[in-house]
């Protein structure tokens, strides 16, 4: 649709605005769309718009304190801000007695990364001292991370970038990573020469929103120089629920985790909150300090240097947008609406329970991870039918070894009708494919019991085959029929 080269002319914006609508539209998946249940979201808001679109044209690279002062020191603001906001223990707040901070990152994929980056090295510093006999290569070769086999795709991408052997570990049948699984893995490695450098725990996994027992891994990480780091990138934001705090029991134990504001917190992709409980950690580790980077407030507890938090140089002015949606909304409108989310997937799951055709295997906020009765094949086949129709987008997952399918509440503003029209399009797509389904064996059970005389077999074939054509609109040639 589009050329292979270049123009050498400009050309008028009516024209690539059209083209806008013609090349670029139809290929898109909207995000943004009511009907989008899929993934987790990736959510925006007028005032987050407005906020990138300023940020955009002052064209700020805030990597240091003087390249823009307010940059860097709106976002420590927001950091503190977002921090109570989600009720954070206070060791990770730059306004806390103690040396924690916090830093928007791209994603929650560059704050693990970094997470295991600062753990390894680190690390590595300690062992040095601990293994004089080893030199520094041995004991990089001999480094292990842990993490549940529930944790996003991430988490083992890190370990693959970070160079450190990644163990998944497996969950227990709630998908929950427990304690005694981690300590066990933990125990055999150490007997085996291995040192442990880093666990990354789970609030809200990938496949159906499980939470990792912190309490149980907390205490014993602390106990044995191993750092915890959460990713809680889509359930994060829920801690600003009261109802919602004790999923966040033994954080205390963790030292940095983050959270994706660009999935529950309204402000749009790219935007993630990641806080350390001792900064001092990531920046001993990444800090490379050169004479045209320096400036006089350098050190400082209030105008941190963020390049040295982070894998990139450069950096975008997201505090912007932060607080402009912030301060548009307020903490009781981000409440709300994160409730009122939380109440239509409820409304999804109450109509899914009330067709006995149907089971819900697990709901967790804005989640409910259901399918159909029976083998897999049937959930497969109904989540591949809808898919094909382009109503609703929905992706699988699996739970207790069944295939089951994911409906996500996203969009930008979904509402109650979006889940009864969504819930339509599974029951009478489901509908569909169970009729098929009956009919066929309507067909094998004629066929059997009519096999002695075979033009009677012919004829009750070609009789149901009439009413198959009838239900699914399958018009069969007639060779096809002849066969």
């Amino acid at each position: 649709m589009l050329p292979a080269e270049l123009q050498n002319e400009p050309e008028d914006w009516k024209t690539i605005m059209e083209d806008f609508k013609r090349c670029i539209l139809p290929g898109l998946t909207h995000w943004q769309s009511p009907h989008f249940h899929a993934f987790y979201p990736s959510q925006t808001s007028y005032s987050s718009i407005v906020g990138e679109t300023l940020a955009a044209g002052l064209g700020v690279v805030g990597f240091s304190w003087i390249c823009s002062p307010v940059c860097t020191e709106l976002e420590v603001i927001m950091m503190n801000w977002l921090g109570q906001l989600l009720n954070l223990p206070k060791a990770f707040l730059n306004c806390g007695e103690g040396n924690g901070g916090g830093i928007i990152q791209g994603s929650a994929s560059e704050s693990i990364l970094v997470a295991v980056l600062a753990a390894r090295e680190q690390a590595v510093r300690r062992l040095r001292v601990q293994h004089p006999d080893l030199t520094e290569a041995e004991i990089r070769g001999r480094l292990v991370a842990y993490t549940s086999d529930q944790s996003n795709s991430a988490v083992e991408k890190a370990g693959i970038l970070g160079a450190i052997k990644m163990r998944l570990l497996p969950a227990d049948e709630t998908s929950i990573l427990r304690g005694s699984t981690f300590i066990q893995a933990v125990e055999e490695d150490v007997a085996n020469g291995l040192f442990p450098v880093i666990c990354v725990a789970t609030l809200g996994t990938t496949g159906t929103c499980a939470y990792d027992n912190l309490a149980e891994i907390g205490p014993y990480c602390n106990e044995h120089n191993i750092w915890l780091h959460i990713d809680a990138a889509y359930a994060g934001a829920a801690l600003c629920l009261p109802e919602y705090t004790h999923i966040m029991h033994g954080a205390e134990r963790a030292d940095s985790l983050n959270f994706n504001l660009h999935k529950w917190m309204f402000v749009n992709f790219d935007c993630c909150a990641m806080w350390f409980k001792d900064a001092g950690s990531v920046t001993k580790s990444f800090s490379v300090d050169r004479i045209y980077l320096q400036h006089q407030f350098q050190g400082h507890s209030k105008a941190p240097d963020y390049r040295h938090w982070q894998i990139q140089l450069g950096r975008r002015f997201r505090s912007l947008k932060v607080w402009i949606t912030l301060r548009t909304m307020g903490a009781e409108k981000i409440r709300e609406l994160i409730r009122f989310h939380i109440q239509l997937a409820n409304r999804f799951e109450q109509y899914v329970r009330t067709d006995e055709r149907f089971e819900v295997l697990c709901s967790t906020l804005a989640l409910v991870c259901f399918r159909l009765k029976g083998d897999d094949a049937r959930s497969k086949q109904l989540l591949e039918n809808i898919t094909k129709r382009k109503k609703i987008f929905m992706i699988p997952a699996t739970y207790q070894g069944k295939f089951i399918i994911r409906f996500m509440i996203c969009g930008i503003d979904p509402q109650m009708h979006d889940i009864e029209y969504a819930w339509d399009e599974v029951r009478s797509q489901a509908d569909l494919l169970l009729d098929v389904d009956r009919n066929r064996n309507e067909v094998t059970q004629a066929i059997e019991s009519d096999a002695p005389e075979e033009p009677k077999v012919y004829e009750k074939s070609c009789e149901i085959g009439k009413i198959t054509e009838s239900l699914t609109g399958i018009v069969l040639s007639n060779d096809e029929k002849g066969q």
